[in-house]
């Protein structure tokens, strides 16, 4: 087979050259026979271009162009490839250059081509970057893209799998093609707008030929770094890295090495030994390149799986042609039109082609491809070099994948990453193409661990490894170095558990006893209900009603009177607390039921009766409601004391609506049981609603009675409908109903007032109400509204809406409310405003009568104080009035005063009672006068009797005996010049007796308080003023002594004698006469006068006390007996 291929291949070739007549295009070719023969040798890499041109031919192009070609071996130097270059272009003026195969001779070539404007096809270690200048090398072009290109895709690579730490690691070789391939990754690397920082801890050149050398790095790699990036030029270079990466065991899971290639080889090796092939058409890198295994497959193979491959896409179409022409390069090079008869193309065997032949192959393939599309033979045309390299651009499918050059004969390269199955046949896990120098990755996996690491444990390797890079600082096992933190966590996670289960067993302990919380809320003891005593009269009603008057008897034993109820409700007591009660039939109760009670219970508005709870544990059901102590509207209206003006009655009518309003709006929806006597009123006259939502309690075979039909809708009538099966328009109509009561102050339809009676004799009032109302018609039969003429025309307008025949028509509560708000009198706000205001007004007219009232008292006060103060000395006045007690007090000196008038009693009789009267006021008002203008203090008068005392109750040390002299000799003054009116010739004497001493004053009596004085003093000052003479002043001894000795030559007195005084016996006396002038002083002093004794009479004293108010003694005939006996007494003692 390949010998037949072979014989048309030439003639093929032969048959081309015999046609002389089409256009020969010259090739000049810049070889390398004995350099680089597994890569660029012409033995081994020159069969490409015929191979080439038959495959153009055989694919429709140059088929009419013939082919020269002129070889000349410059063996990539750089004086040979100039000499070559100025022959193929000055001197033969060749069409078209290729080579050479090396980048310096090439740059020569290239700035050849610029000069002489001829086309130059690059190949072989051509990759560096400065070949993509066109300025510099407009007529250049090669299908290598840049090395600094797979710096780029590397960068990705790295930054995708998060390795910033590498060793790069690049083979030697004469061409330096690894170096610098190695460099331009390495500045990508560190480029600024490179995101990741990366650091290169080991870059070292190997030799192939330097085994030892090659180890040692490889062992100073194994201590430094896990990812190595490595570029090798020829397969054998890649097969002995694998080889001894393997033998120094960097085979395991820990490491990755990273290939760099541009050939788009991959995994594999242009190779033409019969070893079974990859995907890729090519032979395993790791198998050996002879025919016989080596014994090392395995071994490089282990490292192969631990390998990624960055190279060109390497996905050729064309398999067979690749597997022909890697089987026939070496021949063709042999035969015409190259006809190579050099040693070295004569001994070139076929186990292999040049590694760079498909890159020769795929640029004269683009070449020929160009040409071809100028469509043209003519000369001027296909060598315009400008218009030959614009079709360089055209992509096509080559042996080294896809090729497409841009604007600046660069091939826009799409890398891949390669890596290798559970098969061990090579995959891509990712394409990275370059726009604007941006690399951009496609993986082509969907699951990393299991795609791409399988064979290092499905994870993926680190940079540096967990134990360190010698395996020495291996992490501390979890347990090993937390064992005491995980005790203590297993502790506390146990604690956190138990207490996690704790609570979450209180929760639901919580909520089962929240549960029966709210449930003992509502539910009431049958025991805890007690019914109190029954006071009164029981009242008859509706025979189907009881009406019972309740009074009942606290804790404290007091009454509590209570209105009276005309319902069914029952007064019973609640922990001492007075609460209504409905009866109810027992029944089993849901937990629907159950929650509706929790949630009525939790009803709050002011319009609202409050829902206390529910007995279930009696042999009926009780509800228990919050005490209205005025009862219900019914039962005002009732009583007949319902005389209540307009706003009064407004405000119980916006109340229920209020109320209502409350109960559409919360979860009942509706009352459906609204009616006057549901309808109950507070002791501040406050309308609340009651008996909602306890419809679940009623049997339904129970029937409400015909007169609770009364308030009922007509559409409740005719349907019988129950409480759920009622809209809350059927609410509007009772309201309505209810409204006409108050405002006609009847009750519903004026049942007392119909000719039937309340209970006729036929009993069917009520009857034919509910007839007439279920009957309906065109003018239904509704209450009669006969209001005051004060009443708002608005409201009755509105419940005559409110029982409208269509319960559509009829207004919901929200602007049931709304329109009364509008109603309300801008200067009243509520009832209370409106009692307080009529208060107000009470109140006013109330402080006017106060205020008058105050005036009188203040005056009454003001007399009761003077009056007081007359009969009592001001500070024991004040005392009194204080509440305080008054103690008795003692004084140890004090003088006394006692007066009579003489033989008044014969001046009386002379008189008209009224003329004594008046004698006694004008003597006493002067004397009263006198009394005001001394230091002395008027204890009484009685009758014609006068009582002083000076010294007390305020002390005035010796003053108060010459206070009591001076206010003596007035009176005496006022006397002698007084005269009687009617009686001008009678003349009024006063009779005097002064005494000092001791005495104790207090206020004695609690209905009549009066202030007394006590003591010896007072006896003898009184038995001075009786034994005295008319018109005189009689001292005792004492008085006289004190006032000479202490106001001596100012008075003039004169002894008396010794006088023997009732129970004192002998005393010694003296008259007062008046006062001395001061020329005229007779009165001895006092060093001249008898010492008297200074011993005072005392309260202790052993002798009869006088009171206050002595019984003053006429002297009689008994009297002067008894003096006598007393003398000769006295006498005999003395004898």
């Amino acid at each position: 087979m390949t010998q037949l291929l072979r014989f048309l291949l030439i003639l093929s070739i032969f048959c081309d050259f015999s046609h002389s007549q089409r256009p020969t295009i010259r090739v000049g070719i810049a070889a390398a026979l004995k350099t680089q023969n597994g890569s660029i040798g012409w033995a081994y890499a020159g069969g490409a271009v015929p191979l080439a041109l038959q495959y153009l031919k055989s694919h429709g192009f140059v088929k009419d162009f013939d082919f020269e070609f002129h070889v000349e071996y410059t063996e990539c130097d750089l004086t040979e490839t100039v000499r070559a270059g100025l022959d193929f272009m000055k001197t033969k003026n060749y069409d078209v250059i290729i080579g050479p195969p090396c980048a310096t001779p090439l740059i020569a070539m290239g700035t050849l081509s610029t000069v002489y404007k001829k086309p130059v096809l690059g190949w072989g270690f051509v990759s560096e970057s400065e070949f993509s200048d066109m300025e510099r090398f407009p007529y250049l072009t090669s299908v290598l893209p840049s090395s600094m290109t797979l710096g780029t895709v590397t960068s990705a690579l790295l930054e995708l799998y998060g390795w910033d730490r590498i060793a790069l690691v690049y083979f030697k070789n004469e061409l330096n093609y690894c170096s610098g391939v190695i460099e331009d990754v390495e500045t990508s690397l560190y480029d600024e707008n490179y995101s990741q920082m990366v650091q290169v801890v080991i870059k070292e050149e190997v030799d192939q030929n330097n085994t030892e050398n090659f180890v040692a790095t490889l062992q100073m790699i194994k201590a430094r770094a896990r990812i190595i990036i490595f570029c090798a030029q020829t397969g054998a270079e890649k097969r002995f890295y694998m080889i001894q990466a393997g033998k120094q065991g960097m085979n395991t899971s820990e490491y990755v090495h990273v290939m760099l290639s541009m050939r788009s080889v991959g995994f594999g090796v242009q190779s033409a030994v019969g070893k079974k092939p990859l995907n890729s058409g090519l032979a395993p890198i790791w198998e050996a390149f002879q025919v016989a295994p080596d014994g090392l497959e395995d071994l490089a193979k282990s490292v192969a799986s631990k390998m990624l491959v960055i190279d060109l896409s390497s996905d050729i179409r064309d398999k067979e042609f690749l597997q022909y022409m890697t089987k026939n390069i070496v021949y063709a090079i042999r035969e015409p039109p190259l006809s190579c008869m050099a040693p070295e193309c004569l001994a070139a065997n076929a186990t292999g082609m040049g590694a760079y032949a498909r890159h020769l192959f795929d640029v004269f393939y683009m070449y020929g491809m160009a040409l071809t599309n100028l469509n043209s033979t003519d000369p001027n045309i296909y060598g315009n070099v400008d218009l030959l390299v614009s079709k360089f651009t055209t992509p096509f499918e080559g042996m080294t994948g896809q090729v497409q050059l841009n604007s600046e004969l660069s091939r826009l390269p799409l890398y891949q990453v390669y890596a290798l199955n559970k098969e061990y046949d090579q995959i891509s896990i990712m394409n990275i193409s370059l726009i604007n120098g941006t690399a951009k990755v496609s993986l082509a996996y969907q699951n990393e661990s299991s795609d791409v690491w399988h064979f290092w444990g499905s994870t993926r390797p680190l940079d540096t490894p967990i134990c360190g890079f010698l395996g020495k600082s291996c992490p501390i096992p979890f347990f090993d170095q937390y064992r005491l933190l995980i005790f203590v966590f297993v502790i506390v996670a146990g604690l956190l558990i138990l207490a996690i289960f704790t609570c979450l067993t209180s929760m639901v302990r919580n909520q089962r006893a929240e549960q029966s919380r709210l449930n003992s809320e509502w539910q009431i003891h049958a025991i805890k209900l007690r019914i109190p005593e029954k006071k009164g009269r029981r009242l008859s009603t509706d025979s189907e009603n009881s009406t019972v008057t309740k009074s009942s008897k606290g804790s404290s034993s007091k009454n509590f009177e209570t209105s009276e109820f005309n319902e069914n409700y029952e007064i019973q007591f609640l922990e001492n607390d007075l609460v209504l009660t409905t009866a109810h039939q027992v029944q089993e109760l849901s937990n629907l039921d159950k929650m509706r009670l929790v949630k009525l219970r939790k009803l709050d508005h002011e319009n609202l009766n409050k829902f206390i709870g529910l007995s279930i544990d009696g042999s009926r059901y009780l509800a228990v409601w919050k005490m209205c102590t005025r009862g219900s509207i019914q039962d005002i209206m009732s009583r007949g004391n319902f005389s209540m003006d307009y706003f009064f009655m407004f405000c119980m009518i916006r109340d229920i609506a209020e109320g209502l309003n409350f109960l559409h709006k919360s979860f009942l929806r509706l009352h459906g049981n609204l009616r006057s006597a549901t309808c109950l009123v507070n002791d501040s006259w406050q309308v609340k609603l009651a008996e909602f939502g306890l419809e679940f309690l009623q049997d339904d075979e129970e029937r409400p009675t015909q007169k609770r039909l009364l308030w009922a809708a007509p559409e409740v009538l005719r349907g019988s409908l129950t409480v759920s099966q009622m809209d809350p328009s059927a609410d509007v109509y009772s309201f309505a109903i209810v409204a006409s009561e108050i405002l006609t102050k009847k009750e519903a339809w004026d049942l007392h007032k119909r000719k039937e009676g309340y209970e006729g004799k036929r009993g069917n009032s009520k009857i034919e109400i509910i007839y007439n109302v279920k009957k309906g018609g065109p003018h239904p039969f509704r209450p009669t509204l006969l209001t005051d003429s004060d009443v708002n025309k608005s409201l009755l307008a509105l419940v005559k809406d409110c029982w409208s025949e269509n319960p559509e028509a009829r207004p919901n509560t929200e602007n049931i409310c709304k329109i009364i708000l509008d109603m309300t009198p801008r200067t009243k706000d509520n009832l209370m405003d409106h009692v307080f205001s009529m208060l107000e007004e009470y109140t006013q007219t109330l402080e006017v009568e106060v205020d008058e009232r105050t005036k009188e008292l203040v005056l009454e006060k003001k007399k009761s104080d003077i009056l007081l103060g007359r009969m009592l000395p001001k500070q024991v006045a004040e005392r009194l009035k204080a509440g305080q007690a008054v103690e008795p007090e003692s004084f140890d000196l004090v003088t006394v005063f006692f007066s009579d008038l003489v033989k008044f009693t014969e001046l009386a009789n002379k008189c008209s009672p009224f003329q004594v009267v008046n004698l006694l006021n004008e003597v006493f008002s002067n004397f009263d006068a006198i009394i005001e203008k001394h230091d002395v203090y008027k204890v009484e008068s009685i009758g014609d009797g006068f009582l002083c005392v000076s010294g007390l109750p305020n002390r005035n040390g010796v003053e108060h005996i010459r206070q009591i002299v001076e206010m003596a000799l007035g009176f005496l003054e006022f006397c002698d010049k007084f005269r009687i009116p009617h009686l001008p010739r009678e003349r009024v004497e006063l009779r005097v007796g002064v005494n000092s001493g001791s005495c104790v004053a207090g206020v004695v009596g609690l209905s009549m308080p009066r202030y007394c004085l006590f003591g010896d003093t007072v006896n003898t000052a009184s038995r001075m003023e009786s034994n005295g003479k008319a018109s005189l002043i009689h001292m005792s001894e004492i008085a006289h002594a004190f006032l000479v000795d202490h106001f001596p030559y100012q008075y003039e007195t004169n002894s008396r004698g010794e006088v023997i005084i009732k129970g004192k016996g002998v005393m010694e006396t003296f008259w007062l006469l008046g006062r001395i002038s001061m020329s005229n002083r007779s009165t001895p002093p006092v060093a001249q006068l008898k010492q008297l004794p200074q011993k005072c009479s005392s309260f202790t004293d052993t002798g009869t006390i006088r009171s206050v108010s002595p019984y003053i003694e006429n002297a009689s005939d008994s009297e002067d007996e008894e003096l006598r006996r007393v003398m000769r007494r006295e006498m005999m003692r003395v004898s």
